[in-house]
């Protein structure tokens, strides 16, 4: 009896928190929800399994914090290697360990529990309690800048978030044995990132790894693109999506260029640093930059994970698979003639068509621009220092220069022009202000190629109307040919410029058309073939590409970019200069909507003889 009394009072007594059946002895301490421990992914366990040590003599400062070895070694092994547990070791991390992530200790739900802070629904906002708080980045030297919000916009949490198996933080960066990305150990080291994304994208990395890029990566290249250097880190964006890296419209710039375009790594590799240029001037770069999603781009030409350099048989750029990839845009092109050289800037001797091309365009723009600016100013000046003397009776009665038919034609060429110079260069120069002025007209800037294409049609109307007119009116054909240069002319220069100088009063009087007349009809009639002929050429590139080496439309390109630049400047100076600002017609010769010039004409021309209107004998010539 004694010694069965002494058994009931040890019992009682023992701090042995071994718990019954129905309700442990620790609950007469430690509250803790019963129902949610037992529905908890360690509900099977006892109080000691966890909280070693709480049997001891010392329990109020041993085992009061749940220890994960017995059951987790290898886990927490791993873990107190990680950049985390590191981080803990010297207390510039939380010290709640394990609950840090998984949560509360006595309601840890199983990863695949939609309530489960591991689970992949909710893993990014586990991990945003630490990597989206400001102060501790600071404190503890994280640079990134709030990657759980760029997670949380990319292709993989949004497919997540539908019920989709996709890449969570924990695919990536690991789960305890998390490393630093510098360290070659990390998932995310660039050495290891093929292969973490290949977890994934097991085929993608494949025939990534056969490329130039991943072979270089497999040799120790660290400066070689991986996965992340083109896709992205935390915000990957499907290519389709507007702001992605590998969005057509960025690749040029955004993600080839920022290797291809860097001087540094261009010198380090013996690579062409022009490249990136020389494409952003090419038709693709320039229709690129203005935003059209379906021109070539980098990728298009030179293949997006099996880039090859072009000596290798099965580079999309070898010479002898250049007509099947350019081929996918454009069919037939290379079938019949070899495709020439690409991602030359025009400046460059080696491009020896479009070198000397752009090199007598710059000379011609030079000269013959230079010589109008000349020519006006000697005459703006003559005639502001000295005005002519107008004779009463040459201000009695208007002259009809301009027909109905001329009216229209030059209507059409008026407003075809403008548009054609706007349209053409924004696509040139995409960026600038200009290209695009209005936010409320950005719908229609983007019809930018149908507008200018539409001004191409109406300005070779024009010109069809011009001959029409020409080709049934007896009197304007007549009058036309006055048009024609003849030595008169230069005796005529001659003449004017002794007026400039003060040499003669008045300048001389030149036929019905005069020479600055001329050379503008001239230009017009050239630059209008030049335009329309290197137009129609790039508009049916396809066509062009059939028959025509690919130099050809380089050709085009360059003749069209300065043929257009020396029209602008020509009307802008030359035209504009003869029927606003020569102080004899200031502010505006008004023929082109009267059809009519001012009176004062006639002191700089003759009246053309011209055969008689059978229908109106008397009436006056009008030219076309």
């Amino acid at each position: 009896m004694i010694a069965a009394g002494c058994l009931v009072v040890a019992f009682l007594v023992s701090p042995t928190p071994a718990a019954s059946a129905d309700e442990p002895l620790c609950l007469d301490c430690h509250e803790t929800d019963v129902e949610a421990f037992a529905e908890s992914v360690h509900g099977f366990a006892e109080c000691l399994d966890c909280h070693v040590g709480a049997d001891s003599e010392d329990h109020p400062d041993v085992g009061t914090e749940a220890d994960c070895t017995g059951c987790h070694e290898d886990v927490v092994g791993a873990h107190n290697l990680s950049v985390h547990g590191r981080m803990a070791a010297v207390g510039r991390f939380p010290d709640n360990g394990c609950s840090v992530c998984h949560g509360a200790i006595h309601e840890l739900l199983p990863q695949e529990d939609p309530e489960s802070p591991t689970n992949p629904v909710c893993i990014s906002d586990t991990c945003a309690v630490c990597h989206s708080d400001p102060d501790l980045a600071a404190d503890l030297g994280i640079h990134l800048v709030l990657p759980i919000e760029a997670y949380s916009e990319s292709v993989h949490s949004r497919a997540i978030q539908r019920g989709v198996k996709a890449a969570t933080c924990c695919e990536c960066h690991g789960t305890h044995d998390i490393q630093p990305a510098a360290r070659e150990d990390s998932k995310v080291h660039t050495d290891n990132v093929p292969e973490t994304c290949g977890k994934c994208h097991g085929s993608v990395t494949a025939v990534f790894n056969e490329s130039v890029h991943g072979r270089a990566l497999a040799h120790g290249l660290h400066d070689a693109p991986s996965c992340t250097d083109c896709h992205g880190e935390h915000r990957i964006l499907e290519p389709q999506h507007d702001d992605s890296t590998v969005a057509p419209s960025n690749i040029p710039k955004v993600t080839c260029g920022k290797c291809h375009g860097d001087l540094a790594l261009s010198e380090k590799f013996g690579m062409d640093e022009d490249k990136v240029p020389a494409y952003e001037d090419s038709y693709h770069g320039l229709a690129s930059r203005y935003g059209s999603v379906v021109v070539a781009n980098c990728a298009s030409c030179h293949g997006v994970h099996d880039i090859l350099p072009s000596e290798d048989p099965k580079s999309h750029t070898n010479q002898a698979n250049l007509g099947e990839t350019c081929g996918q845009c454009h069919p037939g092109a290379g079938e019949r003639f070899a495709i020439g050289a690409v991602h030359v800037l025009p400046e460059e001797p080696e491009h020896t068509a479009v070198y000397w091309i752009l090199i007598i365009y710059l000379w011609l723009i030079f000269f013959t621009i230079g010589g109008m600016l000349l020519h006006n100013a000697l005459d703006f000046y003559r005639k502001l220092r000295h005005p002519l003397p107008i004779p009463s009776e040459q201000l009695e009665d208007a002259e009809e220069r301009m027909s109905v038919a001329g009216r229209i034609t030059h209507a059409m060429l008026l407003t075809s022009f403008i548009v054609l110079v706007h349209t053409g260069f924004a696509l040139k120069y995409p960026e600038a202000w200009w290209a695009c002025p209005f936010p409320f007209l950005e719908g229609l800037c983007e019809l930018r190629g149908l507008i200018h294409r539409i001004a191409a049609v109406v300005m070779i109307l024009g010109s069809v109307v011009h001959v029409v007119h020409l080709a049934v009116d007896r009197r304007a054909r007549q009058l036309m040919k006055g048009m024609i240069p003849g030595l008169s002319d230069l005796r005529d220069l001659k003449g004017r410029f002794q007026y400039f100088f003060g040499k003669v009063e008045h300048p001389p009087k030149a036929e019905w058309f005069s020479y600055p007349e001329k050379m503008e009809y001239g230009g017009v009639l050239w630059g209008t073939f030049v335009m329309a002929v290197t137009g129609v050429l790039l508009w049916a590139e396809n066509l062009s590409l059939r028959f025509l080496p690919s130099w050809a439309l380089d050709v085009a390109t360059t003749v069209h970019f300065y043929e257009a630049i020396l029209a602008t400047l020509s009307i802008a100076v030359w035209h504009f200069y003869h029927v606003i600002f020569d102080p004899l017609v200031y502010p505006m010769d008004k023929a082109w909507l009267t059809g009519e010039s001012p009176p004062v004409r006639n002191l700089e021309r003759n009246q053309p003889e011209l055969p008689e209107d059978e229908d109106h004998p008397h009436a006056p010539a009008h030219p076309a």
